[in-house]
């Protein structure tokens, strides 16, 4: 259930303004009728004018701090960008100011750095690389399962894929027997990392958790799995091997999913022809 469906979502309480202005009604307060009743107003008149004179001041006051204010945090700011010793902290999804890849390997990026930051690149590559319609294809599957895993898990991780990616699990998405699409139509699989999260590190190991959305489906007219999208997080348990970072174990769950939006949904034409025109990337963080 999406959060608009949640009872009360968005919904104001009615009929309890906390007391301010509930009633609708203007008190009045009358003037003395003791003693001089002109004298009595003129006294009501100079105490209004001190009141409007202070609360004046006082706004003055607040506006001038205010101004000051802005005008410090402006010179703040254009400090920390000059000054070596005012770093100030980057957010998780920023840019870590490294380069995350020296060269690619069978299309995959490699090369990373040998540091948390290193690992969390080279997971989100992995996961672009595992969630590929290459994966479809043995011959395809078997070099991205050599390039990305760790020598000693290589045979273990490779029989696994294997088994996911049965014939009969093809048979059942409409592919070919060599994961391609029938004639006609277009089969798309690409995933989008949105994010990552080191769970645990050390020199030569870790386990990073990569947030992904993802398309998967078989365009066309007759298609009976037409292309939708996809959340979920894959976990990789990464090892330093041969200079670079490599799977040694991986594992997938649903989530975290955003509620859906309202845009309109396009007909199986054109998302092939997206797919066709618009290529897919690789990933580094």
């Amino acid at each position: 259930m999406s959060l608009g469906d949640e009872p009360g979502y968005g919904d104001t309480p009615r009929g309890d303004d906390g007391g301010y202005g509930g009633t609708g009604q203007t008190r009045t307060r009358l003037p003395d009728r003791g003693g001089d009743v002109y004298g009595g107003a003129r006294r009501g008149r100079s105490s209004s004018r001190s009141l409007v004179t202070v609360v004046g001041v006082v706004v003055l006051l607040i506006a001038a701090i205010a101004f000051a204010n802005r005008g410090d945090d402006s010179s703040s700011s254009s400090g920390n960008g000059g000054g070596a010793g005012n770093k100030t902290d980057s957010a998780p999804t920023s840019a870590s100011g490294e380069r995350p890849v020296q060269s690619k390997v069978e299309g995959i990026p490699s090369g990373f750095a040998h540091s948390e930051t290193g690992a969390q690149s080279a997971a989100a590559n992995y996961a672009v690389a595992l969630g590929s319609d290459g994966m479809f294809n043995t011959a395809k599957r078997h070099e991205i399962v050599q390039t990305i895993s760790d020598p000693g898990a290589m045979d273990r991780l490779r029989s696994g894929f294997d088994a996911d990616y049965s014939a009969d699990f093809l048979k059942k998405l409409g592919l070919n027997e060599d994961g391609s699409a029938p004639a006609g139509s277009t089969f798309v699989n690409r995933t989008l990392p949105v994010g990552t999260k080191v769970k645990s590190s050390s020199a030569d190991a870790a386990t990073v958790d990569v947030w992904c959305n993802s398309l998967f489906g078989l365009t066309g007219e007759k298609s009976t799995n037409p292309v939708t999208n996809g959340w979920f997080t894959v976990t990789l348990k990464l090892s330093w091997s041969g200079g670079d970072w490599k799977i040694q174990d991986t594992s997938q769950k649903t989530g975290p999913t955003p509620v859906n939006g309202d845009d309109p949904v396009s007909g199986a034409d054109e998302i092939g022809k997206a797919v066709e025109e618009f290529g897919g990337f690789t990933y580094a963080r």
